[in-house]
């Protein structure tokens, strides 16, 4: 019995060689030097680029309605409903 709880605990802790996933939305708490680029408190939409999270970097677009790279401590990853991501997108295009 306890053989299949180790086997239980060890499926559930993470890889360290995963990926971390991109966030698909943050919002902004630091937009010092990028006042004009960046919103205070604004919702964002992020763009995948995995090199970039590797170097601690989030690809984002920002009020120029192009995607430029910030460093991610600017910002905040957020999870919104699927219904708003929708609409969201929807009016974007």
């Amino acid at each position: 019995m306890q053989a299949a709880s180790s086997r239980t605990a060890a499926r559930s802790r993470p890889s360290r060689t995963r990926r971390r996933v991109p966030p698909r939305f943050v919002v902004c708490i630091d937009n010092s030097d990028y006042e004009a680029s960046l919103e205070l408190h604004k919702t964002y939409a992020v763009v995948p680029d995995p090199d970039a999270l590797e170097d601690g970097d989030l690809r984002v677009v920002d009020e120029s309605g192009e995607d430029y790279l910030y460093g991610s401590d600017r910002f905040i990853a957020i999870e919104i409903p699927k219904a708003l991501e929708r609409a969201m997108f929807k009016k974007a295009s």
